[in-house]
């Protein structure tokens, strides 16, 4: 599995000293039964798609690329930060176009590094 990390990560607020350990393992594959990723969904007609972290141990997810945009704390976390980034991305859009959005922001830091 290769895992790529949105730039500007949403992390839970309980794990923000934890964020690169938790990517650490999360990159190794590691067991962490309380961490939840929030990912772009596999279908582009989809936007986001959440899994615990132990689901990531099943071998359907060996060839996969997942572009993590968020780190919750348990299945409740994970519903609340999407409804959290779909707020912020509505609030600076106008519309729920959080694929595209999150795609163009990551795109631009590469170009930029900002």
């Amino acid at each position: 599995m290769q895992v790529k990390f949105y730039h500007d990560l949403y992390v839970s607020e309980i794990w923000m000293n934890k964020k690169k350990k938790i990517m650490k393992k999360l990159q190794e594959n590691r067991l962490q039964p309380e961490v939840y990723v929030i990912t772009l969904a596999g279908g582009k007609q989809n936007n986001l798609e959440f899994y615990s972290s132990m689901l990531l141990k099943q071998h359907f997810f060996d060839r996969m690329e997942l572009f993590v945009v968020g780190i919750a704390d348990g299945y409740m976390d994970a519903l609340y930060m999407v409804e959290r980034i779909t707020d912020d991305v509505f609030r600076k859009t106008g519309d729920a176009e959080i694929r595209r959005y999150l795609l163009a922001r990551q795109d631009e830091y590469e170009r930029t590094g900002r």
